[in-house]
């Protein structure tokens, strides 16, 4: 999966679209992702001791992860990821347009280092 929660994201699709917010939650089994701010619906709360005085609550849905796209962190546009292997070992996420890492995808392993 190319994206982790505390990404910052653009969204591509939607009544939000263009919008550029962080992740707050991400489903592996659905595919989808809650992000901050976009995709709110109003949900109608009856009174009660959590809630004294009712009325409605906003609240971010998931959305589906084919409707947003990561934005790197060094050049600041919204772009494609790979996955590419250090030199010792580890797997990394990198930029496709600026080739900068993103973070560290799994540690590092023995038969993927390179020898020399």
């Amino acid at each position: 999966m190319h994206i982790k929660v505390g990404d910052k994201v653009k969204v591509l699709t939607g009544f939000d679209k263009d919008v550029e917010a962080q992740v707050l939650q991400v489903n592996r089994q659905t595919n989808k992702v809650v992000v901050e701010g976009v995709n709110e619906v109003r949900k109608h709360v009856r009174r009660s001791q959590k809630n004294p005085q009712g009325g409605q609550l906003h609240k971010e849905m998931p959305m589906a992860i084919s409707n947003v796209q990561l934005v790197c962190t060094s050049c600041g546009k919204s772009t494609r990821t790979g996955a590419r292997f250090l030199d010792d070992g580890s797997k990394e996420r990198y930029c496709k347009k600026c080739k900068t890492g993103l973070g560290q995808l799994s540690p590092a392993k023995e038969k993927y280092a390179k020898k020399s």
